[in-house]
């Protein structure tokens, strides 16, 4: 056996340059087109293929007889042509003979329930016998083509987390860990409040099964077991690869955010670099600003939002995993989705998005995928080449981006994005709030399973309109030191925390106190760990620092006007408001409404040397975007490039050696004059740009800008370094 001992790799070992490429899977192309595919990305300026992680039918076409040779002349050739590879363990799709032969590795989906064979992800992977199988296929593929000079990391299984268990071992597994946990089951009830519906258990074989739970604190247990779940088998694959593999090579998975049982953070610890999917909607579905009511059939159901914004908030959540560069290993080329879901991009969009994610700390952005497939359930979700598997419109321009990439070489390598404003992102939170949704989804009456992730994505996209950049961070990425996380983060956007340890809470208002403006909204500091509504007058840890209290909500049926003084605020409060009154607190903005109206809908307090902002309702997107030009006015510097053209985004990143780039991007069809607050030089052209000049961005456009006069940030944080 090849043996090495454990290692790291660090983010900065990565080629020095953008790798760009896509998934390629010879196997799957429906007839021998090796040597022409691989000339095609060349010419296309490709760097980087992914291969090999969708297939354990072949790497091993029935139990013990393996068959390894078959990707070697894919890694020559791609060799011969400077294209590095990431190979992919294949433990996500299991093959036939395994569920006929293993049927106790079937995935339950509810208990009692296996999951039919046919799709993918359908296996218990925390099953013995599964490891098993699992570690003998990658001891083999592994050492066989680790020492390939074409290879420079390993992906280890495929968007992981999709899936909650529910097999009998899982269950009792759990029962160990909660057993563990709370020591005895007097404490278990009195922590989850058993009492209720009479529920007390008196043994711990007692517990009963996940499947008709109404208990808040039992189901937030159980998604956080499941998440560790997740995340010990991806740890545990991580550490076989990295014995195996040759010094240098990195270890990574590909992420496909808000998976069910999957906790992004934690998941990522264990390997050498974060590597997540990006889709988003193409055509109209990139406009900025975005329609306030965009069609939905313009994007596959799974994609909840269209604009500009959500392309960054993806790319920022990325980026905020470990707070470093990371790869995306998936974004699409053409349609994605189904087969009635056809919105290839516009000229130029490819393009744009490409130099988006690379601003935001894209280390590598590669295509699902190559070609387009011939056969199985994505049949229809486009490839660089389609199904004639000519190039075409789309090969064309990515050509143009990876001419782009190669000649900025490793001015991009390492990028630092810049951000304004940091966003606390909850996972806890946000599985709470699916299990007790606040609001109702639409006009449905249905419960609103991903209100949280509604509350975050239009923060988000106020401030994003409002021309503030965004980092990501989650709850133990704070610290807990609040003076330096307040000279790091001059602003901290806390969106509806509802589940938060009174440390937090703590930390959260000594991190005003000390000069942070801290921005709440409703549901923020409602419940303890357990998900258990605190008995105090709320927003109860943080009532004195927000300097204003409520003891009522309501719903908001239909949308209601929102006013402040100065014309300052001019909104739509929807879904929800709180019913504030304030102590200390000034009314920020108030309710046009005979019964709402005695109620401010947003208050703000000066606290200690900073500022607590509360909202107390959910904006629509002219309220959030007032909302965060006002925290912009209130706190944070003058950035001379935020006066620019409605369809316009301008953000910024420090590279490795220092230099501050700018990319400038039209998302409309409109050409937009741009006036250049500092002088520049076009990172492509070489052009150089005065300070006043103006330039033209045309429709669908980006440009990259080298700023030559560092006096202007436009980044407090770098100012309090």
């Amino acid at each position: 056996m090849n043996s090495r001992p454990p290692k790291n790799v660090n983010v900065n070992d990565l080629p020095r340059r953008i790798l760009f490429g896509a998934a390629y899977y010879a196997e799957y192309q429906p007839y021998e087109r090796l040597t022409t595919d691989l000339d095609l990305m060349a010419e296309a300026g490709f760097s980087v293929i992914r291969v090999g992680e969708s297939v354990w039918s072949t790497w091993e076409p029935e139990d013990g007889r393996f068959e390894l040779d078959w990707l070697q002349p894919v890694l020559d050739e791609a060799h011969a042509r400077d294209i590095s590879v990431i190979i992919g363990t294949p433990t996500y799709a299991v093959p036939p003979w395994l569920r006929r032969k293993y049927p106790e590795t079937a995935a339950h989906r509810a208990t009692g329930q296996p999951a039919p064979y046919g799709g993918r992800q359908d296996a218990d992977f925390s099953h013995p016998a599964f490891r098993y199988l699992a570690e003998r296929v990658i001891r083999k593929i592994v050492p066989r083509y680790a020492d390939h000079p074409a290879v420079i990391g390993w992906q280890v299984d495929n968007e992981p987390g999709i899936e909650i268990l529910h097999n009998p071992a899982v269950f009792q597994g759990f029962v160990d860990h909660v057993r563990t946990m709370y020591g005895d089951v007097a404490t278990l009830n009195d922590r989850w409040g058993l009492t209720y519906w009479s529920h007390r258990i008196s043994e711990w074989s007692q517990l009963w099964t996940p499947d008709g739970n109404t208990t808040p604190s039992y189901d937030l247990a159980w998604r956080r077991y499941q998440a560790d779940l997740t995340t010990d088998f991806i740890g545990w694959q991580a550490g076989i690869v990295r014995e195996l593999a040759a010094p240098g090579q990195f270890v990574t998975t590909c992420i496909d955010l808000g998976r069910k049982a999957l906790d992004e953070v934690a998941l990522a610890s264990p390997l050498d670099i974060a590597a997540t999917n990006i889709y988003f909607p193409m055509q109209d579905g990139l406009r900025h600003p975005a329609p306030a009511d965009p069609p939905a059939a313009g994007r596959p159901w799974w994609l909840p939002w269209s604009g500009a914004w959500a392309l960054y908030l993806k790319s920022d959540l990325s980026y905020g995993i470990r707070r470093e560069p990371f790869l995306v290993t998936e974004t699409h080329a053409q349609s994605i989705g189904e087969s009635h879901v056809n919105y290839p991009a516009y000229d130029g969009q490819w393009r744009q998005a490409v130099w988006a994610m690379v601003a935001r700390g894209a280390s590598a952005v590669e295509y699902w995928h190559w070609h387009t497939l011939h056969f199985g359930l994505e049949t229809h979700w486009g490839g660089v080449l389609g199904h004639s598997l000519q190039p075409g419109r789309c090969y064309e321009e990515l050509s143009r981006t990876g001419a782009e990439l190669r000649q900025a070489g490793e001015t991009l390598a390492g990028l630092e994005p810049d951000a304004d404003v940091a966003i606390l992102y909850s996972l806890e939170s946000k599985w709470a709030l699916e299990f007790q949704p606040p609001i109702a989804a639409g006009t449905s009456g249905d419960p609103d399973r991903s209100a949280y992730d509604l509350v975050v994505a239009t923060l988000y996209q106020g401030l994003f309109d409002a021309g503030l950049q965004a980092a990501v961070l989650s709850p133990r990425q704070l610290g807990t030191d609040a003076a330096a996380l307040a000279a790091r983060w001059p602003v901290l956007v806390v969106p509806a925390l509802y589940v938060a340890s009174d440390e937090l809470l703590e930390l959260l208002e000594q991190y005003a106190r000390h000069g942070g403006h801290l921005l709440l909204t409703f549901r923020s500091g409602y419940a303890d760990e357990e998900a258990r509504p605190r008995p105090r007058v709320m927003p109860g840890v943080l009532r004195e620092a927000v300097g204003a209290h409520y003891l009522e909500y309501t719903n908001l049926a239909e949308p209601v006007r929102v006013t402040g003084p100065g014309g300052d605020f001019d909104g739509r409060a929807t879904a929800w408001a709180d019913a504030l009154v304030p102590d200390t607190a000034k009314p920020l903005a108030t309710y046009d409404h005979p019964h709402l109206g005695r109620w401010p809908a947003a208050v703000t307090n000066e606290h200690g040397s900073g500022r607590v902002t509360y909202l107390g309702t959910l904006p629509d997107a002219d309220l959030a975007r007032q909302l965060a030009r006002w925290v912009a006015k209130t706190t944070l510097p003058d950035d001379p490039w935020r006066a620019r053209p409605a369809s316009v985004t301008v953000t910024g990143a420090r590279a490795a050696d220092g230099r501050r780039l700018r990319f400038v991007s039209n998302w409309s069809w409109e050409t937009a004059p741009v006036r250049l607050p500092v002088s520049a030089m076009d990172l492509l052209s070489g052009e150089a740009l005065e300070a006043g000049s103006e330039f033209s961005l045309g429709a669908w456009d980006v440009r990259v800008l080298v700023e030559r006069d560092t006096g202007i940030t436009g980044n407090r944080q770098e100012e309090r370094r």
